[in-house]
C-alpha cells in the first residue's frame, strides 16, 4: 500500500513536468558490456545493444532508425515495436468486464471488434509520458491516465528502467488506481531478435534456443485467440520448452495455433516455479534465448506468473530492420518468424485464478523483469 501523500506530491510533480517532455527525443543509458536508448512516446525501448560472440555490439530489438516512424506505424500497421502496453495488456473478449456490479465497455480494436488488445484504440503505447528522472544508467518515465479509453477511475504509473553490468537491463512498473477499482497488467512489448540479423540464420527466431524450464502448463484459447476458461500441458507437445529446444523445430506442427489459418506461436504460459520457491519469486530464470549466430544469450527473471510467447508469426517483410541490423543483403526486412516477444497473461476471463490484476485505490501493483545476458 502507497502513501496518498506522496501519491498527490507525485501526481502534481507530475503535471509540472508534463509541458516540458519532447515525445520523440531520444535518452541513452549504458553499462559495462550494454547500452540502451529509450523515447518518451509509449516510454518505449529503441535500441538494445549487447556484445556478440566475438566483442562486436549488437542491436537485438527491432524498431525504427527516426522516431516519428513509430508515430507513423501507429497509424497504419501499430506493430508495437518496444513500448508499455496497457491500461490492460493483451485481449480482454468483448472489450467488456465487471466490478463491483459496474460494467465497463472498452473499445473493441482487434479482431474486427470482438475483444480489446492492449488497452483500446489509444493504449499507453500511443501516450507521451513524462520523464520523471535520468541518469547514464537510469531513466524514470510517468503517465497520468485519466480514465483513457473508457477504463474507470485515473491511475499514475511508473516505469524505470536500469541498465546494469552483467550486463542486465530491469525494466519496473508501477500502477496506483487513485479513485475507482481497475484492471491493470501492464508489459514492456519488446520483439527480440539475438541474432540481430548478423547472417541468414540469425534473420529469424527460428535457430534461436528456448528453454522455459517451469512452463508445463499453458492457457487453451479459441480461433481468435481469446481464452476458452481451460488450462493444457505442454507434455508431448508442440508447446513443450520445459528442456531447451530450437523455435523452429516443431513450429510447422502449430497450425491454427495463433489463430485461423495461423502457424506459429502465440501462447500464454503458467510459471508453475518449484516448491521451494514462492509463486511471485524473481531470483530464477523463467525464460532462456540463445542465438548461435551471435552467441548471445538472454535469461529472464520476473515476479510475474506467466509468460506470453509470440513468434511474429504475422510479420511479412514490409517493415525494415534498423541501420545498425542491416549486416548483408536479404536482411534488409523482418520476414515472418523474425523476431519474439514475450508478455504476461492474455484475457480477464482469467481472474478467477489471478485477481490480482483487480486493483483498488491505494492499492499498487509492480511489474519486474530483468534481462540478464
Amino acid at each position: 500500500m502507497f502513501s496518498f501523500t506522496l501519491l498527490f506530491a507525485s501526481f502534481f510533480f507530475i503535471l509540472a513536468w508534463a509541458q516540458s517532455s519532447n515525445p520523440l527525443q531520444k535518452y541513452t543509458i549504458s553499462a559495462p558490456g550494454i547500452n540502451a536508448t529509450f523515447i518518451p512516446y509509449g516510454a518505449r525501448l529503441t535500441n538494445l545493444y549487447v556484445n556478440d560472440k566475438n566483442g562486436n555490439p549488437q542491436d537485438v530489438v527491432l524498431g525504427f532508425d527516426n522516431a516519428e516512424d513509430y508515430i507513423r506505424d501507429d497509424e497504419t500497421n501499430h506493430t508495437y515495436f518496444g513500448p508499455i502496453v496497457g491500461r490492460y495488456a493483451n485481449r480482454i473478449k468483448n472489450g467488456t468486464f465487471t466490478i463491483q456490479g459496474v460494467t465497463s465497455h472498452i473499445p473493441q480494436n482487434d479482431n474486427m471488434g470482438h475483444d480489446t488488445l492492449h488497452g483500446g484504440q489509444i493504449g499507453y503505447d500511443q501516450r507521451n509520458w513524462t520523464v520523471v528522472s535520468a541518469n547514464s544508467s537510469s531513466i524514470t518515465f510517468s503517465l497520468l491516465d485519466q480514465a483513457f479509453e473508457g477504463f474507470p477511475g485515473n491511475v499514475i504509473t511508473y516505469a524505470t528502467y536500469t541498465v546494469s553490468a552483467g550486463p542486465t537491463w530491469t525494466s519496473r512498473l508501477v500502477s496506483i488506481p487513485l479513485d475507482e477499482p481497475t484492471p491493470i497488467m501492464l508489459a514492456n512489448h519488446v520483439y527480440w531478435n539475438l541474432g540481430a540479423f548478423v547472417d541468414t540464420a540469425g534473420s529469424t527466431i527460428l535457430n534461436h534456443t528456448l528453454h522455459m524450464p517451469y512452463s508445463s502448463r499453458y492457457i487453451q484459447i479459441d480461433n481468435i485467440e481469446v481464452p476458452t476458461g481451460l488450462i493444457g500441458t505442454v507434455d508431448g507437445t508442440f508447446l513443450d520448452f520445459t528442456s531447451p529446444k530450437q523455435i523452429g523445430r516443431d513450429i510447422s506442427a502449430a497450425i491454427n495455433n495463433c489463430g485461423y489459418n495461423c502457424t506459429g506461436y502465440d501462447n500464454a504460459f503458467i510459471l508453475d516455479r518449484p516448491r521451494y520457491s514462492g509463486p511471485e519469486a524473481s531470483d530464477l530464470s523463467v525464460l532462456t534465448l540463445s542465438s548461435g549466430s551471435t552467441g548471445i544469450r538472454m535469461d529472464v527473471f520476473t515476479n510475474q506468473q506467466s509468460l506470453q510467447v509470440y513468434t511474429c508469426d504475422n510479420t511479412d517483410g514490409t517493415v525494415g530492420v534498423k541501420r545498425s541490423q542491416r549486416h548483408e543483403a536479404g536482411t534488409e526486412f523482418v520476414e515472418k518468424y523474425g523476431c519474439m516477444c514475450n508478455l504476461l497473461f492474455p484475457h480477464l476471463l482469467l481472474m478467477r485464478f489471478f485477481s490480482s490484476h483487480f486493483l483498488f485505490p491505494s492499492v499498487g501493483t509492480g511489474v519486474w523483469k530483468s534481462f540478464a545476458f
